[in-house]
């Protein structure tokens, strides 16, 4: 026997604002029926499991213990970029000279993800 993992949680004190972020951050839709004001908002990803956004009462306080890690279809920089504009703020930056590394980011209530380079990225740096 084993479990299967439905969703990925996330605590916030909007869950649908927040779950519009991370709409646009994954190019994925809302479950049709979610609407402003929700307590539960679900991003619909293609594969694997959903984005759950939880409304909790209490704000965030410390840095999480588990997170995403997104792996660009463009590149590192340019989704950085995107991103940044969308209203995430850069937390640390760990990307290296040679191209190695990774940017850690924060959503709008401050949960930490981190931005991997791309495939075309990764290939690039090895030929």
């Amino acid at each position: 026997m084993v479990s299967v993992v439905q969703n990925v949680a996330i605590d916030c004190t909007d869950a649908y604002e927040l779950a519009r972020f991370w709409s646009e951050v994954t190019g994925c839709p809302l479950h049709p029926q979610d609407r402003p004001g929700d307590r539960e908002v679900q991003v619909m990803l293609p594969e694997g499991p959903l984005l759950h956004f939880n409304h909790v009462p209490e704000p965030k306080t410390i840095k999480n213990r588990i997170h995403l890690c997104l792996r660009p279809t463009t590149s590192r920089e340019e989704e950085v970029e995107r991103l940044l504009k969308l209203g995430a703020t850069l937390v640390a930056d760990r990307r290296k000279p040679d191209g190695a590394g990774w940017a850690v980011l924060a959503d709008p209530e401050g949960n930490e993800f981190c931005v991997l380079r791309s495939e075309s990225d990764r290939t690039g740096a090895s030929s």
